[in-house]
C-alpha cells in the first residue's frame, strides 16, 4: 500500500485544490508515482475521463500535476448543483439521480465502500496517495458519517495539513477553532498547518505563529505568498471578475454569467490573452458592445432561460445580435439559441416545452440518460485540430441545414465515422456546439479570433496562442517551485515517512 497525506483547509476555498496539486507534482518531479484523491467533490466544474466517466475539474487538474490520465476513482462521489435544494448525485462517473440534501445524508454511509474500493485501487499502483478535503473539518453538524475529511483520513489513517487562507483576515482565529472544535483523536492527525496567500513580508507573522504553535500544538509548516498562476479553480466560488482585465485589448469577450453556470474553466485559454478583454456579465447588467456573446453551459438550462427571460437579458441578446454582435452558445447555451426545449421526462422540469431565443430553427429534446465523451475532430474553419468533452442530457435537431462549426472524428479515444456537429452560422454570426473545451485548442480559438478580428476590420492579434494543456504543464512547474520554495518539505517528507 502506498503512504499518504491529506490536505484539508479551515474553510471553502482557501487553496486546498490547488495546494494538493502542487503536492502532486513535487512529489512526482521527486520521482514518486502519485495519485490524487478526493472522495466527493461538490461542483459544477467537471471533465470526463477516455472511459466516459464524468469526475471533478480539481482532480483532473491534479492528475495532470501527477503526470497521469484522470480516471474516475480519483473522486468516485461528484455532487452537482440543479437547484438551492437539490444535486444530482455520480457515483463512479454515472449519474443516478438528484436529491436534497437529507437524502444524501441518508445514503453517504451505502457510500463508503465505493469510496475506500476507489481509493484501494488507486493506492496499489501508487507511492504516494495525495488526498483533498472539502470545506472545512470543523464542521461539526456533518461529523456523522462524514466521508470527505476527518472521517475519511481515520478510514485511510492519513495524516493531515491544515490550509489556512490569510487573505480574507482572521487566519490565526480560523485555525485556532478549526483544531479545538475538533476531538482528541482527530487534532492528533493534524501533523502541520500551512498559511496561504500571504502578501508581504513573512518575517511580521513570527510572534502570531510562535504564539499559536504554544496554543494549538501544532507546527506551521509554510506561508505560501500570494500568487497568481492560470490553473483551475475548484468550483464557481472562483472570482470570475479576474477575467475581466486587459492592458491592451482588441477584442472584448462578454459572457452571460448564467445562475447554474457550469464548466467556467472552458473560458480560462481566453482569459491569459492580453489582446482579449474577457467579461462575465450577469443578468441585470448591460451587454454593452463586445465583439462576440457567449451563452455558456448550465446545470439547468431551462431554468436559466427563465430567468434571463425575467430579467429581460435575452432582449438584450437579441438586440445586440440584430445590430451584428456574433452569439456562440456552448452547450446548454446552444440549446437555448434553439426554437424550443423539450422535456418529456422531466428532466428538468416539469413543464413540457419551452420557447427558446428562436436564433436557430432547431429543437431540443431531453433525454434521461446523459452523455458523456472525450471527443477529438476538426472545426470548420479550415480543419482546425479540436478536442473536448461532452456532458449532456439534450439531443439538438436541426429543422434546416446548418454547417457544422466541428466534425469529430474521435469518442473516447475511438475512432469513429465523421459526424457533423454543432452549428457555424459566419453570416449571420451564430455558433453552438456541445463540446467543452475548445477554447483549449489553439488553431481552434486562433481561427475564431482571427474571424472576429476581421469582422471588426482590424488586423489578427498579435501574441501567440498556444495549447492551453501546455500552458498548463508550465503553470504547475511554478506552483510547485513556489510551494517548495515556501515549505518545509522536510518536514512533508518526515510526515510520509511515518504513514
Amino acid at each position: 500500500m502506498s503512504r499518504n497525506i491529506m490536505v484539508q483547509g479551515t474553510s471553502s476555498s482557501v487553496g486546498k485544490s490547488i495546494l494538493a496539486a502542487a503536492f502532486c507534482r513535487i512529489f512526482t518531479q521527486d520521482g514518486y508515482i502519485v495519485s490524487p484523491f478526493k472522495s466527493q467533490n461538490m461542483s459544477l466544474n467537471s471533465h470526463v475521463t477516455t472511459e466516459g466517466h464524468e469526475m471533478g475539474r480539481a482532480q483532473v487538474l491534479q492528475a495532470q500535476a501527477s503526470r497521469k490520465a484522470p480516471h474516475v476513482s480519483m473522486n468516485p462521489i461528484l455532487l452537482k448543483p440543479t437547484t438551492d435544494q437539490k444535486s444530482q448525485v455520480i457515483v463512479m462517473g454515472k449519474a443516478v439521480k438528484d436529491m436534497n440534501a437529507s437524502d444524501y445524508f441518508r445514503c453517504k454511509h451505502e457510500l463508503k465502500e465505493v469510496i475506500l474500493s476507489a481509493y484501494e485501487e488507486l493506492s496499489e499502483k501508487s507511492d504516494i496517495m495525495v488526498i483533498e478535503g472539502a470545506g472545512s473539518p470543523a464542521e461539526i453538524n456533518l461529523r456523522t458519517d462524514d466521508i470527505v475529511n476527518m472521517g475519511f483520513a481515520e478510514m485511510v489513517d492519513a495524516p493531515v495539513i491544515l490550509v489556512a487562507d490569510i487573505d480574507r483576515g482572521g487566519v490565526f482565529a480560523s485555525i485556532y477553532g478549526t483544531v479545538m472544535l475538533l476531538e482528541e483523536r482527530e487534532r492528533k492527525r493534524i501533523k502541520g498547518v500551512i498559511i496561504n496567500k500571504f502578501r508581504g513580508d513573512p518575517t511580521l507573522l513570527t510572534s502570531g505563529i510562535e504564539e499559536l504553535e504554544g496554543l494549538i500544538g501544532i507546527r506551521v509548516l509554510g506561508i505560501i505568498p500570494y500568487f497568481s498562476l492560470d490553473l483551475d479553480e475548484e468550483d464557481s466560488a472562483m472570482d470570475l471578475m479576474k477575467f475581466s482585465e486587459s492592458a491592451k485589448p482588441k477584442l472584448e469577450i462578454a459572457v452571460i454569467r448564467a445562475p447554474h453556470l457550469s464548466n467556467f474553466t472552458d473560458f480560462q485559454p481566453l482569459s491569459v490573452l492580453g489582446e482579449v478583454k474577457l467579461r462575465f456579465v450577469g443578468l441585470q447588467e448591460e451587454i454593452g458592445h463586445p465583439d462576440l456573446i457567449i451563452l455558456p453551459g448550465t446545470k439547468s438550462t431551462v431554468e436559466d432561460l427563465r430567468k434571463m427571460k425575467e430579467s429581460g437579458m435575452d432582449e438584450r441578446i437579441l438586440r445586440s445580435h440584430k445590430v451584428g454582435t456574433p452569439i456562440m452558445g456552448i452547450c446548454g447555451g446552444y440549446q437555448m439559441l434553439g426554437e424550443s426545449i423539450c422535456d418529456p421526462y422531466g428532466v428538468e422540469t416539469k413543464r413540457l416545452v419551452t420557447e427558446g431565443l428562436g436564433l436557430l430553427k432547431m429543437e431540443t429534446r431531453f433525454a434521461e440518460e446523459k452523455k458523456t465523451f472525450l471527443v477529438e475532430g476538426t472545426s470548420g474553419y479550415g480543419d482546425a485540430k479540436i478536442s473536448g468533452y461532452e456532458i449532456h442530457m439534450g439531443e439538438s435537431l436541426h429543422k434546416e441545414k446548418y454547417s457544422p462549426l466541428l466534425t469529430i472524428t474521435k469518442r473516447s479515444n475511438k475512432e469513429v465515422d465523421p459526424v457533423e456537429e454543432g452549428v457555424m452560422d459566419r453570416e449571420r454570426g451564430l455558433f453552438g456546439t456541445y463540446v467543452h473545451g475548445i477554447f483549449e485548442s489553439a488553431s481552434f480559438t486562433r481561427s475564431l479570433l482571427d474571424d472576429l478580428c476581421a469582422r471588426k476590420g482590424i488586423p489578427p492579434i498579435e501574441e501567440t496562442i498556444t495549447d492551453y494543456w501546455d500552458h498548463r504543464e508550465e503553470e504547475l512547474d511554478k506552483l510547485a517551485q513556489i510551494v517548495r520554495e515556501n515549505t518545509d518539505m522536510e518536514e512533508i517528507y518526515a510526515i510520509l515517512a511515518e504513514t
